[in-house]
C-alpha cells in the first residue's frame, strides 16, 4: 500500500509540475503577445515552435530504447570504472543524437556563431593581455564597439576558451559544439564520483541511466553553459573527494576549477553553497586551505593581466538593466523559470525531488546524504531565481545546478525506472523535435 501511495504523490507531483509549465506558456503567452516583454517567442523557453525532423531522430530514439531497455541492469553490473566510461559515451551518444535532429549545421556547426556568440570576437583577441585591460570598457551597450551578449554576460575565461581552441588548429563552430558536447557531458561522469564517494556506490550506479538520458542534453548540445556545467561538476567532484577520501590533489584541484568556473560564469559563485553543502555533510573542513591556495591562481592570474571581476561584474548588472534584463517582468519570471527547470529536467527527477524531504528527515543513511546534497543545490537556486539576474534562459544557465538535480532519479523504485526514463526520453525528444531551441 506504501509503495502505491509512493507512486501516487510521485505522479501528483508531476502532474503539479505540468500544470506550472502549462501555466508559464499560458500566461507567458499573453504577456508576449500583449506587451512583448519577455523577449522570448516560446515563453518560458527561448525557442519557437518549428515540428521538425533531422538525421538525429532515428539515432535518439535508438539511444533511448538502449538505455530505457539495458540501462539499469548494465548500470548494476558493469565494474565501476567501465560504469563511467559508458555514462560519458552514452550521455555523448544521446546529446549528438538530439542536436542532430536539428541538422549538423543548425544544430552544431552554426550554433555557437550567432550574433550572439563567443566565437564573434575571436579576432579582438589578438593580444590577450590587452584585450582583458580593456574587457570592461566594451560592457555597456552604450560603449564603443560593446561584446555582444554573451561575451559582456560572462567573465572572459568563457571567450578564452574558444580563443584558445583557435589557436590550436580548432577554430570556428563545429570544433566549438564538439568541444562543448565532449567536455559537457562528461558531467554525467563526475557526479557519478561524487555520489559514490558521499553517499554509496549502489545510489550513484541507480542514478547513473537518469544522468545519461537527460532532458538537459537538448541543451548541453549546444551551447556553453554545457561545458560550464561540467567545469562546475568537477569542482564539485574534486571537493567531495577531497571531504571524503582526504586527498591533497583533490583539494588544491577542487580550488582551481572553482576559479575556473567563477571566470566562466558570474552566476556560478552561487556553486559556493553546493561546496558548503559537500563539506557539512562531509564533516569536515580540512580541505578549505588547500582548496583556498587553488581558487586563487584563476582570480590572481587574471588580475595581473589587468581584468577586475567586480567592475567589470558591476557594469554587467548596469547593461543588464540596460536590456532586455530590465523590460522582462520579474513577477513572470520568478516562478517560470522554475517551470524551464522542469523541462531541463524532467518528470522523473521531479518524482525523485518530491521525495527529497523524506529522506532528509531520515537520521542517516547514503539516500539521505544524497537529498541533502540535492538540497544544498535546490537552495543555490532558489538563491539565482530570487536575485534577479535569471530572467529568462535558465534552461542553458541552470544547467550547472540542474547536472545534480538529475541524480534524485536514484531515489525512484526499481520497479517504475524504466517507465520514467522513458517519461524522460520522451519529452527530451519532443522539446527538441517540436521546438527550434535559441541554444
Amino acid at each position: 500500500m506504501s509503495r502505491d501511495s509512493g507512486l501516487r504523490r510521485d505522479l501528483l507531483a508531476v502532474a503539479a509540475a505540468a500544470l506550472l509549465v502549462a501555466a508559464a506558456v499560458g500566461v507567458g503567452a499573453y504577456i508576449e503577445h500583449h506587451y512583448g516583454t519577455l523577449h522570448v517567442n516560446w515563453p518560458p523557453l527561448y525557442a519557437r515552435w518549428a515540428p521538425h525532423v533531422g538525421p538525429g531522430t532515428p539515432a535518439a530514439l535508438a539511444v533511448a530504447g538502449l538505455v530505457v531497455g539495458y540501462g539499469p541492469p548494465l548500470a548494476a553490473r558493469l565494474p565501476w570504472r567501465g560504469l563511467l566510461w559508458s555514462a560519458w559515451g552514452a550521455s555523448m551518444a544521446w546529446t549528438w543524437s538530439l542536436a542532430l535532429i536539428d541538422g549538423w549545421q543548425r544544430g552544431i556547426a552554426r550554433r555557437l556563431t550567432t550574433s550572439y556568440e563567443y566565437l564573434q570576437v575571436i579576432d579582438r583577441f589578438r593580444d590577450i593581455p590587452a584585450t582583458l585591460r580593456d574587457f570592461h570598457r566594451h560592457i555597456l551597450i552604450g560603449s564603443p564597439d560593446h561584446w555582444p551578449a554573451h561575451v559582456a554576460g560572462h567573465p572572459p575565461g568563457a571567450t578564452l576558451t574558444f580563443v584558445w581552441l583557435d589557436r590550436i588548429g580548432l577554430g570556428g563552430g563545429a570544433w566549438a559544439g564538439v568541444w562543448c558536447i565532449t567536455v559537457g557531458c562528461s558531467a554525467a561522469v563526475a557526479v557519478l564520483v561524487a555520489v559514490r564517494a558521499l553517499a554509496d556506490e549502489r545510489t550513484a550506479r541507480r542514478a547513473a541511466p537518469f544522468l545519461v538520458l537527460a532532458p538537459a542534453a537538448v541543451w548541453v548540445g549546444t551551447s556553453a553553459d554545457g561545458y560550464f556545467a561540467a567545469v562546475a561538476a568537477w569542482t564539485v567532484a574534486c571537493t567531495v573527494l577531497a571531504a571524503t577520501r582526504g586527498s591533497r590533489t583533490a583539494a588544491p584541484a577542487a580550488g582551481v576549477l572553482f576559479g575556473v568556473t567563477c571566470f566562466l560564469s558570474y552566476g556560478l559563485t552561487l556553486l559556493a553553497v553546493v561546496i558548503g553543502t559537500v563539506l557539512l555533510l562531509a564533516r569536515t573542513w580540512r580541505p578549505l586551505p588547500l582548496m583556498a591556495v587553488g581558487a586563487a591562481v584563476v582570480p590572481v592570474a587574471f588580475a595581473l593581466a589587468g581584468f577586475n571581476w567586480w567592475e567589470a561584474y558591476r557594469l554587467l548588472v548596469e547593461r543588464y538593466y540596460e536590456g532586455a534584463g530590465g523590460i522582462r517582468p520579474y513577477g513572470y519570471w520568478v516562478w517560470a523559470n522554475l517551470a524551464c527547470a522542469v523541462l531541463v529536467v524532467g518528470p522523473a527527477t521531479v518524482a525523485g525531488l518530491r521525495r527529497v524531504p523524506g529522506r532528509v528527515r531520515q537520521r542517516e543513511g547514503a539516500e539521505r546524504r544524497l537529498a541533502l546534497l540535492v538540497t544544498g543545490v535546490l537552495l543555490a537556486l532558489l538563491a539565482a531565481d530570487l536575485s534577479g539576474m535569471s530572467k529568462a534562459e535558465t534552461e542553458r544557465i541552470w544547467l550547472p545546478f540542474a547536472t545534480w538535480l538529475l541524480a534524485a532519479g536514484a531515489l525512484l523504485p526499481d520497479r517504475h525506472r524504466r517507465a520514467w526514463l522513458t517519461a524522460q526520453a520522451v519529452l527530451a525528444t519532443a522539446l527538441n523535435s517540436l521546438l527550434l531551441t535559441g541554444w
